[in-house]
């Protein structure tokens, strides 16, 4: 065993840092950190400076042997690295605000992973991921990474199909909360249950049965859905979990709190518009979080995680993020939800697409549990986004406006025909900065749209 732990997280400047580093402190036992880098870019220097210091601070209260590195090269940062970690924003929240609010503005679902805005997230982003990997292969090419970065199970399916990249894992807290959260509903411990899921990520639905093999998933249902008074989102960017009691007791399986979106689609899309017009979108809320949070890690003496950070939706994190590597590094196969290639594990998709599944995490990575094949309601709609998502992968490395336009039609949460491509030009022309795979068909656009 190696004798101390070289850890780079790329979008270091992230308000998410400080919990990562609570999560390495608590681990430290079992996970011999002895380098941290944290890598950002010139835009994000800023934060970046102001959560290094904070993780210093943190690090040195615990009295842990550790250095941590702030660096802008991220080549300097990667060499010889164990673990990279990625949580990063192309375009910051700015970008995120243009997701939301350009398909709103049109009556379409505005959202940071689902619908026109999830796809766009992924257009920016792949190309970078894409990036870091080739750097890594250089750099660091037994280094696993894990990616927090969303659309996460996009950006997973990127480096396994375009990257030839199979030392990552995209993770979610969306699946740790459900466990945490639904073990107290049953008023029971969460070591005492099996949760396994399966899907794609933020479209996953999942099963509970107990240590002695008894299916819970009816009696949870009937809990969550069937009595008004439990019916509370695990998300905080999404509302009360209202769904159909009926549809979701058809199911006999546990809907990812995003299915929001697609179950109750015409009602979603009411309160976020009523949302946009009173308070803004959820972006502009997130970034008066973080501006709080920013001006709280400023503080020389605050060597702690705030509680504050939970608002910001992230939480949970570092018990994903941190167990993972504690488990690859040390062969603890813990059983975590992650998104890794199917390879069968799903029989209703493609063998070497990426999926989002309960597995086991050993030395070599993650090993699923069988699933099988889901039931006609599970498996259109999943069937559906799978294929919408490998189009927009696609679209992401190849540029192709094409391809891209096949994936905003497919999307359920987009309107079709000429509204949807006007949403999309609106998008790419918004996005042109951090879209350089789609410069030409920009200029396009720019010009069509000026002469008219």
């Amino acid at each position: 065993m190696k004798k101390g732990l070289k850890i780079v997280t790329i979008g270091g400047g992230s308000s998410y840092t400080p919990e990562l580093v609570e999560g390495f402190i608590n681990r430290h036992a079992e996970l011999p950190l002895k380098e941290l880098w944290l890598v950002d870019v010139e835009l994000g220097k800023e934060k970046q400076a102001i959560v290094g210091e904070m993780a210093k601070r943190m690090i040195k209260a615990a009295n842990i042997d550790c250095e941590v590195h702030l660096t802008l090269d991220r080549r300097e940062a990667l060499k010889d690295a164990d673990f990279v970690t990625t949580q990063l924003r192309v375009g910051q929240l700015d970008a995120r605000i243009l997701d939301e609010r350009i398909p709103l503005s049109h009556g379409m679902i505005g959202q940071e992973t689902n619908g026109a805005g999830g796809i766009f997230k992924a257009l920016r982003t792949i190309p970078v991921i894409l990036d870091i990997v080739e750097d890594m292969k250089e750099l660091c090419p037994d280094a696993w990474l894990i990616d927090f970065t969303n659309p996460a199970g996009m950006v997973t399916e990127a480096v396994m199909r375009y990257g030839n990249w199979d030392k990552v894992v995209g993770l979610c807290n969306i699946p740790v909360n459900a466990i945490v959260e639904e073990a107290a509903l049953l008023e029971r411990d969460p070591e005492e249950l099996f949760f396994q899921f399966a899907g794609i990520n933020h479209l996953h639905w999942h099963t509970v049965v107990d240590n002695k093999g008894k299916s819970l998933t009816d009696e949870l249902l009937k809990i969550m859905y069937g009595d008004a008074s439990n019916s509370k989102s695990i998300v905080a960017n999404i509302q009360e979990n209202d769904l159909i009691f009926e549809q979701v007791q058809n199911l006999h399986m546990v809907p990812c709190p995003y299915h929001r979106y697609y179950y109750l689609t015409d009602e979603a899309l009411k309160e976020e518009i009523e949302d946009f017009k009173n308070s803004g979108t959820r972006a502009e809320k997130v970034k008066g979080i973080e501006k709080e949070l920013f001006e709280l890690y400023k503080d020389e003496n605050l060597d702690h995680k705030p509680q504050q950070l939970a608002e910001r939706g992230g939480a949970r994190y570092s018990d994903a993020a941190c167990n993972i590597i504690n488990s690859i590094y040390n062969d603890k196969r813990m059983i975590m939800t992650v998104s890794t290639k199917n390879n069968g594990t799903i029989t209703d998709l493609p063998a070497d697409c990426v999926v989002e599944v309960t597995s086991m995490i050993t030395g070599n990575g993650p090993v699923p549990f069988q699933f099988g094949s889901f039931a006609p309601a599970e498996r259109g709609l999943l069937q559906l986004m799978k294929s919408m998502e490998l189009l927009a992968v696609e679209a992401a490395v190849t540029g192709d406006y094409g391809t891209l336009l096949q994936a905003f039609t497919m999307n359920p949460l987009i309107t079709s025909g000429f509204v949807a491509k006007q949403v999309m030009d609106e998008l790419l022309v918004a996005h042109k900065t951090y879209l350089p795979q789609f410069a030409e068909k920009i200029k396009e656009i720019e010009k069509a749209t000026t002469a008219s």
